[in-house]
């Protein structure tokens, strides 16, 4: 009688797959958390480097990550390497954090934008006084441009800080 192989490699697959998405169900969502190295505060300027940085980076709709962001996707990218579990939805984004007054905006804020005219669609993450950066997808790349144009100021939405706790 030839010995029986039982090929086991289909049971780890599965089983590791249902601890991944237990895990990513626990996970915290719609609201900031705490930093690995425990840093209360605002990723302020750090936030507004790393997005200056990303800057020409392809847009990709639902991406999240240097090979392709979408807006939320790169709110959510840069905040999460600062420890910060940002949600990945616009609406879930405006949300969270805390309300920030349009002329007291600095390096790091996020700025909310309602591109119809009505519903809240767009962020980014504001670098300078009157400049962000976000991941628009008429022109295809992450780009720096002004607040102040009438544009952007016409569509504005709101500002929010996200901050560790």
């Amino acid at each position: 009688m030839a010995p029986i192989r039982l090929d086991v490699r289909p049971l780890l697959l599965s089983l590791l797959v249902l601890v991944l998405v237990v895990a990513g169900a626990c996970a915290p969502k719609g609201r900031p958390i705490g930093s690995p190295s425990g840093r209360r505060g605002a990723p302020g300027a750090s936030a507004a480097a790393l997005a200056r940085s990303l800057v020409g980076s392809p847009y990709r709709n639902g991406g999240a990550d240097p090979d392709g962001f979408d807006c939320s996707g790169f709110v959510r990218y840069v905040f999460g390497e600062f420890g910060l579990g940002v949600p990945r939805s616009v609406g879930e984004q405006l949300a969270i954090g805390e309300r920030v007054n349009r002329n007291r905006l600095r390096e790091g804020d996020v700025v909310f934008f309602a591109i119809d005219g009505r519903s809240v669609s767009h962020v980014g993450i504001v670098v300078s006084d009157d400049t962000f950066v976000h991941a628009p997808s008429s022109r295809g790349r992450v780009r720096e441009e002004s607040l102040t144009l009438a544009y952007w100021r016409s569509r504005f939405a709101g500002a929010r800080r996200f901050v560790r706790r």
